[in-house]
């Protein structure tokens, strides 16, 4: 059954397969949590659910209905993704002219129908407001045969109208070991996988994004370098790496890397052996550093790294604030 594909959402699954089994669908979702762990499977899962002929309520996954659900080539199933180009926002034409219609007219084959909208804080942002007040109409006043199911990443940037009007879901990142089976699936060699799924966040497209590329371990081997340089004073090294850190177009994700390694030694230093570590395949050296730089340090440093994206983020000059980060390890 579809739903049985969704992996270590128990959670979110109970809530969908209960409100089924007693008749007491919401008439719109909203499906909180990050990207690749599972939202759009579960929401094309709820479609065959609603749809199914052969096992209603459930879903069977192998019938002609099903088949088109899951592939995206069914009528009354329809995903509203945002636009390739610009910022990303559906338009409100297209609100007018598809999505209003559809939900005005569906189904047309089956007793139910379904609205996804993958990413739907792209679409319906709010400083651009004009097509979520278009949807939020049919959202107000549903008809019964059509579910609506948001999914998002960042909840708080859709109008707060449009988050009243649907029920949330929230979803989990995935365990380690969730993502673990999914790279070993896909072949990937186990000596890409720890660092993979340390810099994923719970997250199974960007672990296999990151395996599959061999970005984890170059990510954690210029972590390495930054730390290398300010344990040794290489006052020179640091201005290099910090100007070749500001230019990256991998910046965000080297930072995260560098954030999530003293969090492993501030955890290491505090916690010994019993630590959880992120990269577990660099334990020696990141107790080796919990010794030298210990707990305190180590976190007072991830919190700086912080900062100093939240200031990046606010347009804060980049090299400028880079220089001033690594300095502050010395």
């Amino acid at each position: 059954m579809p739903f049985e594909d969704v992996l270590a959402q128990t959670g979110a699954i109970d809530t969908l397969t209960r409100a089924l089994e007693r008749d007491r669908l919401a008439h719109a979702y909203l499906f909180e949590g990050p990207s690749g762990v599972g939202k759009q499977k579960t929401a094309l899962a709820l479609a065959c659910a609603l749809l199914c002929p052969e096992q209603k309520r459930r879903g069977c996954g192998v019938c002609s209905v099903c088949q088109r659900v899951l592939a995206n080539k069914h009528p009354d199933v329809r995903l509203f993704a945002p636009r390739d180009e610009g910022n990303r926002n559906i338009q409100v034409e297209l609100v007018r002219e598809e999505i209003l219609p559809f939900a005005k007219f569906a189904p047309f084959e089956a007793k139910a129908a379904c609205a996804i909208f993958p990413e739907a804080d792209v679409s319906f942002p709010l400083q651009h407001a004009e097509a979520a007040n278009a949807l939020l109409k049919t959202l107000e006043e549903p008809r019964a045969p059509v579910t609506f199911i948001l999914l998002s990443e960042r909840p708080d940037r859709l109008l707060s109208t449009i988050r009243s009007r649907c029920q949330p879901v929230r979803f989990a990142p995935l365990p380690g070991s969730v993502l673990r089976g999914i790279l070993q699936q896909r072949g990937v060699e186990e000596s890409a996988q720890d660092a993979a799924i340390g810099l994923a966040f719970g997250r199974a497209d960007r672990a296999i994004s990151l395996a599959e590329e061999g970005r984890a371990q170059s990510l954690l081997d210029f972590a390495l370098r930054i730390d290398q340089a300010v344990q040794g004073r290489q006052s020179g090294t640091i201005l290099d790496l910090a100007s070749e850190l500001a230019g990256s177009d991998d910046r965000g994700m080297l930072l995260d890397t560098l954030a999530l390694f003293y969090r492993d030694v501030a955890t290491a230093a505090v916690l010994g052996e019993a630590a959880e570590l992120s990269f577990p395949h660099r334990t020696t050296l990141i107790h080796e550093r919990g010794r030298t730089l210990g707990g305190k340090r180590a976190a007072e440093q991830q919190r700086a790294i912080e900062k100093a994206c939240d200031a990046m983020e606010r347009n804060a000059n980049a090299e400028v604030s880079l220089d001033a980060l690594l300095f502050s390890f010395v």
